[in-house]
């Protein structure tokens, strides 16, 4: 397998997530992987079908001198700094191997002295706090997995930018959002982001037992990445235009919260959207297409569960789940 490693020292979030999608688009084998390290200055990043407003209190990460990004991933919305140091692995998909990644990342932080262990579907944990948040993504080219890596992230901001619901937060056995995170420096107060970095780097090489080749952006395609560079940072992509709405369904699962808001005019839809901190990011916006332009009945909302099934996306217990509260909620509507 060949080995690649990129470091940017780019700090716009726009231009970071343009140069992943651009790396998973032109830079993958299938017999490769890619380890991407990058840093966000003073931004909150979104998920793929969160609704911004419901995530971000943007009016204030604005007037702050902050931005907003939304990633090509699932999950939930987090808050970058310059403190925060973010990785990306990008692979074929007869390459990727998340518990070799997630090897990386714990090999590292033992390495530094720092006991971290994966937990839940998508967190790394010390003791119990989360220092890592994970979230996936898979396209035809390839897949990747990026996440956070909290160092010294100020934990005031993190908790005056994002809005958490208490469900979540009482699901997690916590009070508010900073009392479930950690530093990295609360338990090494040495670590600067090039030790971690060095380390990262090394772990990487002798996880997956070979040398890596650093990859020089002088022959990435900037014409091309100026269009993806365009693409993150457009209003339309960060905030999206959800529909006027006349339905609207909320509730948290194990898995995630969902949002379902619909424009049903002379009983069809005929609008929807779907929004949803849950890690199967596909099949959330494939539902939401497949809503629109059905009847609004208990039958219309199988038909396009059942669509989605077809494209090998009825996959988890998200679906039945899901389908099971949409359908109750319905059929209730019409007693």
């Amino acid at each position: 397998m060949k080995l690649y490693t990129y470091r940017t020292t780019e700090t716009n979030p726009h231009r970071n997530l343009a140069l992943e999608e651009y790396l998973l688009c032109h830079h993958i084998e299938q017999e490769c992987c890619i380890f991407y390290l990058w840093q966000n200055r003073h931004t909150v990043v979104i998920g793929k079908n969160q609704h911004c407003q419901n995530e971000c209190n943007t009016s204030l990460l604005y007037s702050d001198g902050g931005t907003v990004a939304r990633r090509s991933s699932g999950g939930g919305a987090v808050y970058h700094d310059l403190g925060n140091l973010n990785f990306t692995f990008l692979a074929g998909k007869g390459s990727y191997d998340l518990e070799k990644q997630l090897c990386v990342i714990t090999t590292a932080l033992s390495r530094l002295g720092i006991p971290a262990v994966a937990e839940g579907r998508n967190d790394i944990c010390i003791e119990g706090k989360k220092i890592s948040g994970n979230a996936f993504f898979s396209s035809k080219a390839g897949k990747l997995h990026h996440g956070t890596l909290m160092l010294a992230v100020d934990k005031d901001k993190l908790s005056k930018y994002l809005n958490v619901s208490q469900e979540k937060l009482r699901a997690k056995g916590v009070q508010s959002v900073r009392a479930r995170v950690a530093n990295l420096v609360d338990y090494r107060p040495d670590l600067t982001v090039e030790m971690l970095c060095a380390a990262l780097l090394s772990a990487f090489e002798d996880v997956y037992g070979a040398k890596a080749t650093a990859l020089n952006e002088s022959v990435f395609d900037q014409a091309e990445l100026e269009k993806l560079y365009e693409k993150y940072a457009s209003d339309d992509f960060i905030f999206g235009a959800g529909p006027a709405e006349t339905h609207a369904f909320q509730k948290r699962f194990d898995w995630g919260n969902v949002d379902l808001r619909l424009l049903v005019e002379n009983g069809w839809i005929k609008a929807a959207a779907l929004y949803s901190d849950a890690m199967d990011s596909e099949y959330i916006a494939a539902f939401a297409t497949a809503l629109k332009g059905r009847p609004y009945t208990p039958a219309a909302f199988l038909a396009a569960a059942q669509a989605c099934a077809q494209e090998d996306l009825y996959t988890t217990q998200m679906p039945r789940e899901l389908l099971n509260f949409l359908l109750k909620e319905v059929e209730d509507e019409n007693l």
